[in-house]
């Protein structure tokens, strides 16, 4: 039921992961949002952020925005992308990271998520000072505008959480 102009996303989105997420088939309705969303995934795997920071980045974001359908989605790909448990799971419970390079990045996103981008200069002082760098402040916008994105069309749609999910839900605290 999808308009003619996702057809091909959704075929790319489920062989790239082996089933339709939800989240995929309720974007189907904007053809362009549907393309958005992978297209800037793919960007921001390009990063200069690890995979295990990116993670930190999508799963902070989607925590401070009450998402479970992201949360427990992220919760999953962070499993298959090696990140250690104890990094999720602190994030999931909105605790801090026993590693302060990724307590600082969690930091900072979740400060940039609730100041909507307006950061006090001691919020990226302190970002900074953990070793990143400028261009990492942006590559977090990108991170945090992907997950906006996502996160808002799950409140909207209230997207059903996929089975692949389902061992992951979470709600929000």
């Amino acid at each position: 039921s999808a308009p003619a102009a996702s057809k091909d996303t959704l075929t790319a989105v489920a062989k790239a992961y082996g089933f339709l997420p939800n989240l995929m088939g309720v974007m189907a309705e904007a053809p362009a949002a549907l393309k958005a969303y992978p297209t800037l995934v793919g960007l921001f795997d390009q990063t200069s952020f690890s995979p295990t920071e990116r993670q930190v980045v999508l799963l902070a974001t989607s925590v401070e925005n009450g998402c479970g359908y992201c949360v427990a989605a992220h919760t999953v790909i962070a499993g298959m992308q090696a990140v250690p448990g104890e990094v999720v799971q602190a994030i999931r419970a909105g605790q801090p990271l026993a590693d302060p390079r990724l307590e600082a990045l969690r930091r900072f996103t979740t400060a940039m998520v609730q100041s909507r981008g307006r950061l006090t200069d001691a919020d990226t002082a302190l970002f900074l000072g953990a070793g990143y760098t400028q261009a990492q402040v942006l590559e977090v916008v990108l991170g945090v505008a992907i997950k906006t994105l996502s996160n808002y069309t799950n409140h909207l749609a209230e997207t059903p959480l996929d089975g692949a999910f389902a061992g992951a839900a979470w709600l929000a605290a």
